[in-house]
């Protein structure tokens, strides 16, 4: 069978005549006539009954046309599909994110990518790293923002943000007059800790060794914005990515430069098919523009 024949027998379905299909498909009525019977010829049975006149649609025709309306609601929604490519390069946007941007500059990008793309669909889900890294390799996220241990093979990527480590206090913690926190200053200190897989960690401890320092670990957890709500609530201290410390010191949370310097790295992952879309595109001219302008940058 023909699709050509599938769409008229669906024009005569929804019309309920000859004529009218005709109109509807800019065709004659003897064509609308000879699809039907090469239709029927194909699918072995009668649609219609010929009753005066008229085309009735027979049991059999009533049930394949239930069939045939189902696939033309897919092909609609693949023309739609279609035109939003077109229009869009893509009709949503799906982003996955580590916690310590997803809170803060991610959803600062994501208002100036909308005031451009208003009727684009955007998901947005907090995960770690390694999950933001398998979300985008396997194609189910256009997107993705990870700390530098993940594994980069299978996704296309850039390195998005290096920025130096700062230390966060409470407000009346010992340590509070220094203008610069040492790693010696952090001997037998409460020290709230990040994972242990993370690199900034990694590099963290490197000097603290250096110097034979040994902060006491009261808690380890692996974002750096809950590092800053725990050191808020007077738990410890402890170093985090300073653009996830945006809000914290207006409400009272102190941030410290750190010496030697320690970098949090965090790269954009990309899928391999996706990363010339214009949505894409514009997204992370979007987080570029957010990352240039956030107070901890």
């Amino acid at each position: 069978m023909q699709f050509r024949q599938l769409e008229i027998f669906r024009a005569l379905m929804i019309s309920g005549s000859a004529s009218r299909a005709a109109e509807l498909l800019n065709i004659t009525q003897p064509a609308v006539s000879r699809a039907i019977a090469e239709l029927e010829f194909r699918v072995g049975f009668s649609l219609f009954d010929r009753v005066k006149g008229r085309l009735v649609p027979t049991p059999e025709g009533q049930m394949f046309f239930e069939d045939v309306s189902t696939a033309f609601t897919g092909l609609d929604s693949l023309r739609a599909a279609a035109a939003r490519i077109r229009d869009f390069g893509s009709g949503s946007l799906k982003i996955a994110s580590l916690a310590a941007l997803g809170s803060t500059l991610v959803p600062r990008a994501i208002r100036k990518f909308r005031e451009a793309n208003p009727n684009i669909a955007i998901t947005l889900q907090i995960l770690s790293s390694s999950n933001v890294r398998d979300h985008v390799a396997n194609k189910r996220f256009d997107i993705g923002l990870a700390a530098d241990e993940v594994d980069l093979s299978g996704v296309d990527h850039s390195v998005f943000t290096s920025v130096r480590a700062v230390c966060a206090m409470p407000a009346d913690h010992p340590l509070r007059h220094l203008d610069v926190v040492g790693p010696e200053d952090l001997h037998n200190m409460a020290f709230i800790a990040l994972a242990p897989d993370d690199r900034a960690r990694a590099r963290l401890s490197e000097t603290f060794d250096a110097v034979n320092s040994r902060p006491q670990i009261v808690i380890e957890t692996p974002a750096s914005a809950t590092v800053c709500a725990l050191a808020l609530e007077g738990v410890g201290l402890g170093l985090v990515n300073p653009l996830s410390a945006d809000g914290y010191q207006q409400r009272g949370l102190i941030l410290k430069p750190y010496q030697p310097a320690v970098y949090f790295k965090t790269f954009i992952l990309y899928r391999p098919d996706a990363q010339r879309a214009r949505l894409v595109r514009e997204f992370v001219a979007a987080l570029n523009a957010a990352r240039r302008n956030s107070p901890s940058a």
